[in-house]
């Protein structure tokens, strides 16, 4: 996140402020780096979108445990510590009659032409591909989209998390690789 600052300045333009609070402590997610940045970057330029007269976005992480009563609001998640990031902005935030499609591919607001409705269904499928979960509200001033992940195993700090990482990944399986091409063949190989 906090290598991406001078890009994401470019981006939002000079009419909207970036403050980034990043937790020094954040323990490691397991994610391709790039992909993360593409998270951000569609929700960063929603967020100017939603500001065309400027104002703030705020990019913050945080170490964070979900309990049974985040659970017992939000049944898809599993209770335990995760990986906080949440761009809030203070613009004109999310119409609640569209909230329950944002993350819906094809689905837009913007004008014909200006956007395909993929930005946010991008961002659902990514987080969701790290195991994560994605949110996004209404604030007083704006919108925030609140992702959750989880840490990388072994890095928990919970003891309810402990001894629930994945197993290794290694085995002693033969690959049969057919391939009538020799240079094919040995370029696989």
């Amino acid at each position: 996140v906090h290598s991406m600052e001078k890009l994401l300045k470019r981006l939002i333009g000079e009419d909207i402020a970036l403050q980034i609070r990043l937790d020094k402590d954040c323990r490691p997610i397991h994610i391709d780096p790039s992909q993360l940045e593409q998270v951000i970057m569609n929700l960063a330029v929603n967020a100017r979108d939603a500001m065309p007269e400027g104002g703030s976005l705020r990019i913050e992480t945080a170490n964070v445990h979900l309990g049974p009563a985040f659970a017992a609001g939000h049944p898809e998640v599993k209770e335990g510590s995760y990986v906080r990031v949440a761009v809030s902005d203070t613009g004109s935030g999310i119409d609640e009659g569209i909230l329950p499609q944002i993350f819906e591919p094809f689905f837009t607001t913007k004008e014909r032409g200006r956007g395909t409705g993929l930005g946010l269904s991008t961002v659902y499928g990514i987080v969701k591909q790290a195991l994560g979960y994605v949110y996004a509200e209404n604030t007083d001033g704006g919108a925030e989209f609140t992702l959750y992940f989880p840490p990388s195993p072994g890095q928990s700090s919970d003891e309810s998390d402990r001894g629930q990482g994945e197993p290794a990944l290694e085995g002693s399986e033969t690959i049969l690789l057919v391939e009538d091409e020799q240079t094919v063949r040995r370029l696989t190989r």
